[in-house]
């Protein structure tokens, strides 16, 4: 059996949504401070699952860089020795990123499992990159862009980190979701460039037009989402999360935008299926694209008036960033519409 480079660039596009999903579990369970330190978990590579393990005992050996909770602050240890009867200050600095110092090991290991896919991603792609090296002589924008994902991933990382060190910053969440939108643009790119059957869809400037503002309209909508779950985050800090029925009590005026300006993304993308159609051109993602929408809606609907049943927060995250990538595709098709020269679609072997 062998592994295609463009099978590679399937599976790290794959992975890279998982990523997205894992984040908005992260989110609906309220686990971004699982691991409050970054790339370690509470300065272990393995996180610990019950509190004990982070508190202070006499007689008790600490390695270098273990976290602990001491009097609702963490500590850091400066070296790696054995406790005595007293605590010994000497022996800890105090975490400064930050002042949250809490355990909860359900949010720990579910951001812990999101970092953990995350680390996955970032290897998939950077195997990406280096079998894209093949293709140089031939195509040098595969490679080019393949390295681009290398960055982003690592950008991506570090914006991970800062997350985490301003304590779940609304603006920051954004920034870290619109950047793996970023990813997904570019992986798709590759594939599109490394597909070796040539295209023969042809679209006019109108029709290139709307598929450039309904993907800009479903950008727009995934922003003002953003946004929206920074309210209902602020509401679940004063209710609680087992208060769901105030979660949307007294909305800002961005919830009314947010699900007003739905109408004018789906009567967009109804009437690019329906020019998409009566052109013949023949793209049947543009269907998938309405399917989506529905399911955006519906989602949508049970969380305002449902109130937020279990797994409607990140199906719906998740279904809006499926959906960009699959207009994204079709912007690709409507921009490049003519035959592109077949690559030499060289295999990996694998044991």
């Amino acid at each position: 059996m062998v592994i295609t480079f463009r099978r590679i660039a399937k599976i790290s596009l794959i992975l890279v949504y998982l990523v997205i999903v894992a984040g908005a579990v992260v989110r609906m369970t309220g686990s971004g401070m699982g691991c409050p330190d970054w790339p370690k978990c509470f300065g272990f590579y393995i996180p610990p699952t019950e509190v004990e393990e982070l508190q202070w005992k006499p007689n008790k050996t600490f390695e270098k860089g273990q976290v602990i909770i001491w009097r609702e602050t963490l500590q850091v240890a400066k070296e790696s020795f054995t406790t005595n009867k007293t605590f010994n200050s000497n022996k800890w600095e105090l975490y400064t990123k930050h002042d949250y110092a809490e355990f909860n090991p359900w949010h720990t290991w579910i951001e812990y499992i999101n970092r953990l896919i995350g680390a996955l991603a970032g290897l998939a792609t950077l195997i990406l990159a280096f079998a894209s090296l093949k293709y140089w002589k031939q195509r040098k924008r595969i490679p080019i862009f393949a390295w681009l994902v290398v960055f982003g991933m690592a950008f991506q990382a570090w914006l991970g980190a800062t997350v985490v060190y301003s304590v779940l910053e609304p603006v920051k969440i954004t920034v870290h979701m619109f950047m793996a939108l970023v990813i997904v643009a570019l992986l798709l790119y590759i594939i599109y460039l490394a597909t070796t059957e040539n295209k023969h869809i042809y679209y006019d400037n109108n029709t290139l037009y709307l598929c450039l503002f309904a993907l800009g309209l479903t950008l727009v909508q995934i922003i003002m989402g953003t946004q929206v779950r920074q309210f209902v985050d602020e509401q679940i800090d004063i209710y609680g999360y087992d208060a769901k029925s105030s979660w949307l009590k007294d909305p800002e005026i961005l919830f009314y935008i947010h699900r007003s300006f739905s109408i004018l993304v789906i009567s967009t993308n109804i009437y690019l299926a329906y020019r998409i159609t009566k052109l013949n051109l023949g793209h049947i993602k543009i269907y998938w694209v309405l399917f989506l929408l529905c399911v955006e809606v519906l989602t949508g609907m049970a969380m305002n008036y449902l109130n937020f049943p279990v797994t409607s927060q990140p199906i719906h995250l998740v279904i809006a960033s499926i959906l960009f990538g699959v207009q994204f595709y079709i912007v690709l098709d409507a921009l490049m519409p003519r035959k592109t020269p077949k690559l030499r679609n060289f295999a990996l072997p694998q044991k």
